[in-house]
């Protein structure tokens, strides 16, 4: 524990005696919070231990850490809920006395996960024999039955104890028990289903207590009328034949059970029908009858078969899991039971501390007198009383004749208790009190603070009772559970049964003598918040939980004598460095030892004690300065250490090396040379053979040449990869020796070739098609018409009309045509030569010739007979049409600015070759029996017109070579 006192600004103290504000909830809370933020769960409060929920697996429950706490000294290791197990278990062996562990906290803080952990410790850690085998799986596996039968969900837990668990682990004198398999205990049907089997419950057990719960919840499916009488009737039977064929009752018999009420008077016996509120009343006590003995059974049936045969000496630990303080907003009856069973728990927790403190104390030979802190159990011993005398009261309420009430019992309360130091209702508080308190509340103050109890149902719940009527008919029950629950010789007892109240009180009671004779343990269990949210620290709801737990009160207890002791020899060993006299060994005795090194510190008489074994230190600020001391010290021990051992370690290790080094040396100088004579050696050999090879060349192979042709080949190879063209355009090769010519010749070729190939698998599907149009445009114009070289690199269009372009009448006459390319064009007369605006659009099967909304001739791709063009830069091409087409009244003549492009594209939609580049003119028909001729010159500027003769004369401009 020492050890960590350095990381304390940090985490904190591993034990909360080690606060120097002790007093202080505020220093209480954030020495929590730092080791929560940490992931440090678990603190002391001497041998208490605080648990925090982490909501998450941190990975501290593993064989490694049970193995690391097994038989190690209790403040050794950080705090741990296997040291708490731990202790108690070695304390059992090496005392043979009885120990209890003590688990407390509110709903979802972790009690039965902490209960199970110490369960899995000492399955894991003790010894074992295969005689045992049953009765650990029983031990193990009753927690999901008790749970099935008496948990439920909460607001605050998803598996809320409806009830305190106390389990007795038996240990004979070698400390053997179970050993703990991995179990699931949620409660899902297939682990309760095996616990059922384990526990030794017989098919016939298992139908006659699912018959149970299955009429529990029926029973609260039935529903009463009001007759005229004001009587109470079941209009519908059918939840009633349900119920009695699960509980092995006749229908008509129950039917009459909940409507009517056996009253005896002597001798006599008479049946009266009830009211609805009464007959509500039985129903619903005839509910929680069955369930809660059947409960009650269960319970003894799990402990019949837990049982030990064997009578010699025992010694056990018993594990107590048990609800903590409850204050809500509305507290009732069940929040005075609990509170009222936490304030006898607190009453023992102060009073066996104060014990152990003082007997530690006697023992040691020091005075010690914590007076003010016997008022703590002065005031549980009152407040335990008062609970008494409610409990009391409540039963002759209960019992008295006469309408009683719950404002009844509250009057009695004011008159018989009312005088109580601790006890206030609204009629005896003052002013302020009044505001704050209800006409049926009272307010008791607790050890952890003031509970107001709402009266309202305090009789009801505390009655409970089963009408005699409904009693006879589950004692004749068929079900033989409810015929253990329900015995036939209640009906001859006429003493009126225990109320819950007193119930509570004597089993809690019974609990309190099995811990009484048994050394305790205690484990306070924390939630976080609310949300069950890892990492979350809701202060409010924290410092809520210290002040109900008690926690305050029994650090305050524990620290009203001195916050540190340790035995002489563990505190000498660890500050021994911090005197010349005891460093590095003390021969003496310990006490005499620590005597010589706390004066040589410098301690105050008031800072400490010394006892027989332990010395005794009073404040944590001496502590600490002493452990801060040991720190600087330590470093300053260390480094003289390491520096002396470091120099050791570099004289012995430089002194090897010395004599390796020279060894070495000799050596590595003999293989030198042995290995430079083997190059040279070599070297002229190849020298030799490389000259001899030079002067052969040009030879046939031979063992003279063949060496120096082979490294001619490699190393032209080699250097033929850095100069290989990066493409086809590239037409730079490295010249190569006479002897590899043809070699170097096919590697060009075959380059070439592998560069035109991965040029052309490069290339897109639209640049392919491109290329292809400029093909047919090479087989058709390259070399006959001025404009060609300069059209190369102007890429073709698919379209020069866009749809927005063509007229929406023209489209739908072309709607079942797809339209493969459109340009403009001027169109000139066959016979006056004008020149019209029109759309050429070329479809998959005709040329159209459009004008505006009206195509003016359509010319199917079967009747052109040829396309010719001048072989000058002017722009006119002329469709030759096929004179056996009759629909046709002559060629076509036309202009347009991309006459190779639209050309290329007729020519691959008629799908051959039918272009004619002419010089000077060409013959084409004004109609089918008679030509016309166009001129084609060059001058000075375009021109186009008709001449005196009738010809169509075209001037275009001389292009420069």
């Amino acid at each position: 524990m020492e050890g960590a006192l350095t990381a304390r600004d940090k985490v904190g103290v591993q034990d909360f005696v080690l606060l120097d504000a002790y007093t202080s909830e505020s220093a209480f809370v954030d020495n929590l919070h730092k080791r929560f933020s940490e992931n440090l769960i678990y603190t002391y409060i001497g041998t208490l231990l605080v648990s925090v929920n982490p909501y998450q697996e941190l990975g501290i429950y593993t064989m490694k850490q049970m193995e690391l706490y097994q038989g190690v000294n209790f403040f050794e290791l950080p705090p741990h809920i296997y040291a708490i197990a731990d202790n108690a278990y070695r304390m059992m062996c090496s005392e043979l006395n009885n120990h209890f562990i003590l688990i407390s906290g509110e709903s979802g803080a972790g009690k039965t996960e902490a209960s199970k952990k110490i369960l899995q410790y000492f399955a894991v850690t003790c010894p074992m024999t295969e005689s045992l085998q049953i009765a650990r799986d029983r031990l193990l596996l009753s927690n999901p039955v008790l749970e099935a039968f008496g948990n439920a969900k909460t607001l605050r837990n998803d598996n809320s104890s409806r009830f305190g668990k106390y389990m007795d682990i038996q240990f004979d004198f070698k400390g053997q028990c179970a050993k703990e398999l991995s179990i699931n205990d949620k409660n899902d049907w297939k682990t309760v289903s095996n616990a059922f089997a384990v526990i030794d419950f017989t098919d016939e057990d298992l139908e006659n207590l699912f018959g149970i719960i299955a009429s529990v919840l029926h029973l609260g499916n039935i529903h009463f009328k009001e007759d005229n009488q004001g009587c109470a009737t079941i209009p519908d039977t059918h939840e009633i034949k349900w119920i009695a064929k699960l509980l092995g009752v006749l229908p008509s018999v129950l039917l009459d059970a909940l409507t009517h009420r056996k009253i005896e008077a002597k001798t006599e016996e008479m049946i009266c029908p009830l009211t609805l509120d009464l007959s509500i009343y039985a129903r619903d006590a005839m509910a929680k009858a069955v369930y809660g003995r059947t409960f009650t059974w269960l319970v003894n049936k799990i402990n019949s078969s837990l049982v030990n045969k064997d009578f010699t000496k025992k010694t056990v630990i018993g594990l107590l899991d048990i609800y903590g303080f409850e204050v809500f907003d509305k507290n009732g009856f069940e929040q005075f039971c609990i509170n009222y069973c936490n304030e006898k728990l607190q009453q023992l927790l102060i009073e066996r501390t104060l014990k152990a403190e003082q007997a530690e104390y006697e023992m040691e030979g020091i005075e010690w007198e914590p007076i003010q802190y016997f008022n703590n159990k002065i005031i549980c011993d009152l407040v335990e009383e008062r609970h008494r005398g409610i409990i009391s009261i409540l039963d002759e309420e209960c019992i008295r004749p006469g309408p009683a009430t719950d404002l009844s019992f509250l009057e009695k309360l004011e008159e018989k208790v009312g005088k109580h130091a601790h006890f206030q209702t609204r009629k005896l508080a003052g002013a302020k009190g009044r505001k704050r308190m209800g006409w049926m509340e009272f307010r008791l103050f607790h050890y952890a603070g003031e509970v107001t109890y709402c009266t309202k149902g305090f009789l009801e719940k505390n009655n409970d009772l089963l009408y005699r009527h409904l009693k006879e008919v589950l004692c004749w029950s068929k079900n033989s559970i409810l015929r253990e629950c329900f015995h036939v010789a209640e009906l001859k007892n006429r003493r009126r049964p225990p109320t819950v109240g007193t119930q509570f009180k004597n089993s809690l009671s019974s609990l309190l003598e099995i811990l009484i004779s048994k050394e305790p343990s205690y484990i306070r269990c924390i939630k976080p918040n609310d949300g069950k949210e890892p990492r979350k620290f809701d202060e409010l709801l924290i410092r809520h939980q210290i002040k109900y737990l008690g926690l305050m009160e029994h650090l305050r207890v524990r620290r009203a004598g001195f916050a540190y002791r340790r035995k002489y020899e563990h505190f000498l060993q660890r500050y021994k460095s911090l005197c010349p006299d005891t460093w590095p060994h003390w021969h003496g005795r310990p006490a005499e030892g620590v005597q010589r090194l706390i004066k040589y510190i410098g301690y105050k008489p008031e800072e400490y004690k010394l006892g027989k074994t332990k010395i005794f230190i009073r404040f944590p600020r001496t502590l600490f300065a002493t452990e801060d001391a040991f720190e600087f010290s330590k470093h300053q021990l260390v480094g003289r250490i390491q520096a002396t051992y470091k120099s050791c370690l570099e004289r012995r290790t430089f002194l090897t090396k010395r004599r390796a080094a020279i060894k070495l040396e000799a050596h590595w100088r003999g293989a030198l040379a042995r290995k430079e004579a083997q190059r040279r050696k070599w070297a002229a050999q190849i020298i030799r053979k490389f000259i001899k090879g030079f002067i052969n060349r040009n030879m046939p192979l031979s063992p003279d040449n063949e060496e120096f042709v082979v490294f001619v080949r490699k190393n032209y190879i080699l250097n033929l990869r850095y100069h290989v063209p990066k493409n086809v355009l590239d037409k730079s090769w490295l010249r190569p020796p006479a002897i590899l010519e043809n070699a170097s010749n096919l590697l060009k070729r075959m380059c070439i070739r592998n560069l035109v190939r991965n040029y052309c698998c490069g290339l897109p599907a639209e640049r392919i098609a491109q290329m292809q149009q400029k093909v047919v445009t090479s087989d058709i114009f390259r070399g006959k018409k001025d404009g060609y070289t300069e059209s190369l690199n102007q890429p073709f269009a698919n379209s020069r009309l866009d749809k927005d372009d063509i007229n929406a009448k023209v489209l739908q006459q072309l709607s079942n045509e797809k339209i493969q390319y459109g340009i403009p064009v001027i169109k000139y007369d066959r016979k006056g030569f004008k020149a019209r605006q029109r759309q050429l659009i070329l479809t998959q099967k005709a040329v159209y010739v459009v004008e505006l909304a009206k195509i003016k001739q359509k010319i199917e791709y079967s009747s052109v007979k040829g396309v010719s063009t001048s072989n000058l830069s002017d722009r006119i091409f002329v469709i030759h049409i096929s004179p056996e087409d009759y629909r046709q009244k002559g060629d076509v003549i036309l202009q347009c600015e991309h006459i190779f492009e639209a050309v290329t594209k007729l020519t691959m939609l008629v799908k051959k070759n039918i272009v004619k580049v002419v010089q000077g003119s060409l013959q084409f028909y004004i109609s089918p029996a008679k030509e016309g001729t166009i001129v084609f010159n060059t001058g000075p500027e375009e021109q186009i017109y008709k001449d005196k003769n009738g010809q169509l004369i075209v001037v275009s401009v001389r292009m420069k070579s």
